[in-house]
């Protein structure tokens, strides 16, 4: 939680940054939403062997905004819910994880294009905490519990890096991104597991209401 909340201070103090330096700033920053769908899975393996995961389909959606430096350069942030996960075979057993985590994403992005219609390439890290989920196993569904200890299904904070492309007419975004999980979620001994996650999401991007 407390890798969360830097996440969250160092988005704010950017944010309070520039917009103390120019008022322009502050008045061109935009905020809006955006909802979607993962294609999720995970980097799998067991004392060194990989497992073959396969790839089902979450969800996402959250609030976003975003800070121009200039015409073409900005910062975007936000505040995500999204739901990751993989399903897999081990030891003749199927298994099947459906976490879902509360991410900040903190990213750069350039703009190429007019202003009523532009591609923007963007990259940068993303933090996130588990807050449930479910798990599929011999014995059914259960409620994924998290934590550090050899018994746990997961850990419960997830770092990584996004990047992706989005299409942008006038206010309305669709954005393609593909995100790599840099932590191994796994507490368990012998297992290394990080999560893999293609989002594609619409939303919207509006300047302030004057």
């Amino acid at each position: 939680m407390n890798l969360i909340k830097k996440a969250l201070y160092l988005s704010i103090t950017i944010l309070w940054f520039s917009s103390g330096i120019t008022g322009n700033l502050y008045a061109q920053m935009k905020s809006g939403y955006r909802f979607g769908i993962n294609l999720t899975t995970m980097s799998i393996k067991r004392n060194g062997q990989g497992i073959a995961a396969e790839t089902p389909v979450g969800i996402q959606f959250g609030g976003m905004y975003e800070i121009p430096f200039s015409r073409k350069f900005t910062m975007q942030s936000g505040f995500i819910l999204t739901s990751k996960g993989t399903d897999y075979k081990m030891d003749s057993q199927d298994h099947s994880l459906a976490p879902a985590y509360f991410e900040v994403p903190v990213q750069a992005v350039y703009y190429c294009g007019r202003r009523k219609f532009r591609v923007s390439f963007f990259t940068g890290p993303y933090f996130s905490t588990a807050f449930g989920g479910y798990k599929i196993e011999s014995e059914g569904m259960k409620d994924l519990t998290f934590g550090r200890r050899n018994y746990k299904d997961l850990k419960m904070l997830d770092w990584g890096v996004n990047a992706g492309t989005a299409l942008n007419i006038k206010s309305f975004v669709i954005s393609f991104q593909y995100g790599v999980g840099l932590r191994n979620v796994s507490p368990q001994y012998g297992m290394n597991m990080k999560n893999r996650v293609i989002g594609i999401s619409i939303g919207s991007l509006l300047p302030p209401r004057k």
